[in-house]
């Protein structure tokens, strides 16, 4: 793996003094402390999936990001310096399809470098549609990355390429899950957003594929985020109708584990034959242990998925800026988040049929 060059790899960062200390993590307004990054590094994708970036908006013509105006390696490195300080333990790469910027094993690289506030490696995770993932998988281990997640909502192939609209074959996305498996990224998670009247049908064949595998399965439900032009109630089929699905062949038993801050609940075969999870942000929000916050490709800080104000981070992303300052600068937002909308949306939903909030582009801040 090729080193980065001198500026970004050498780059003078200190942390605060407080960072030292467990003191330094901050809490919100409803004490929920920041934990965890997610981190978007391009808003393209190579996919136009129904359901997230939709062909009659995101056209040939799209207007998107510049590579002048997405944040550079070094902004980046910077943003998770800064992020870390304040108690960060896990950045997470989106996009769009972050495996479509260029050299990310570098950036991976230098994240691999940045300390948890106790001296722990930060953990790095990647969130990819999977089509360039086999023949990256192993520079990206190589470079750092510890967990890998795939988006992939059917395992058959026409309504795969149905459902990416680009006409790509579902077969490379798993030649992609079994590079990442071979370079030793176990578990890999593959997550699945089930739509109502689209892929209801492969909840069970994906079950069947990768019980016993060594990758865990995690069933979304449909999501009116950003991208989700279509969505409405009735598209919504739901974690407790999938796990009834997979029961009706397979026996699953509550997952041993303390949740905390994962959005999944989590259920294992007694055979050993793996686990499976369940998000429910449709049905059962679970904004009171969100830990999250998201950045997005062109430096915006955004605190929670559905939120429609942002704070530009920009500023504090050029020479000159002590690190301590970037710190404090999110420390004051994060402090300042009182962000619970899939809760306050819920109350909406139950009145309506369509989108109740407004939301960003969902390429744009990643998910």
């Amino acid at each position: 793996m090729s080193t980065l060059p001198v500026p970004l790899a050498t780059a003078a960062w200190n942390l605060p003094a407080s960072a030292a200390h467990a003191d330094a993590r901050c809490r919100d307004a409803l004490g929920r402390p920041l934990k965890d990054l997610r981190l978007s590094v391009i808003d393209q994708c190579n996919f136009r999936c129904t359901y997230c970036m939709p062909k009659e908006v995101f056209t040939r013509d799209y207007p998107f990001l510049p590579s002048s105006m997405r944040l550079s390696f070094d902004q980046l490195v910077r943003i998770v310096r800064a992020f870390a300080a304040l108690g960060v333990e896990k950045v997470r790469l989106t996009g769009g399809e972050p495996l479509l910027r260029k050299d990310i094993e570098r950036l991976v690289e230098a994240f691999a470098r940045v300390k948890t506030l106790d001296g722990r490696d930060m953990e790095i995770a990647l969130t990819t549609n999977g089509s360039l993932l086999a023949a990256r998988a192993r520079s990206l281990k190589d470079a750092g990355l510890q967990r890998v997640t795939v988006s992939l909502d059917s395992i058959d192939d026409d309504i795969f390429r149905k459902m990416n609209d680009v006409d790509f074959p579902v077969a490379k996305v798993l030649d992609g899950i079994d590079a990442a498996m071979a370079a030793g990224r176990a578990p890999v998670k593959v997550n699945t957003v089930v739509e109502r009247g689209v892929n209801v049908g492969q909840i069970l064949p994906i079950a069947r594929r990768f019980k016993g595998s060594g990758v865990d399965v995690r069933f979304i439900e449909f999501m009116d985020v950003g991208g989700a032009t279509s969505w409405a109630n009735a598209k919504v089929f739901s974690s407790e109708e999938t796990r009834q699905v997979i029961e009706r062949e397979f026996e699953l038993v509550p997952g041993s584990a303390e949740r905390g801050s994962a959005t999944a609940d989590t259920y294992e075969y007694p055979d050993g034959g793996g686990r499976v999870g369940f998000i429910s942000a449709m049905s059962h929000p679970f904004c009171g242990a969100c830990t999250r916050a998201r950045v997005s490709a062109d430096g915006k800080l955004f605190t929670c998925l559905f939120a429609t104000r942002h704070f530009d981070l920009r500023p504090w992303l050029f020479e000159g800026v002590a690190a301590d300052e970037l710190s404090d600068v999110v420390r004051n937002q994060w402090r300042q988040r009182d962000d619970r909308y899939s809760e306050l949306r819920e109350e909406k939903r139950r009145s309506g049929t369509g989108k109740v909030y407004p939301t960003v582009r969902m390429s744009l801040v990643g998910g």
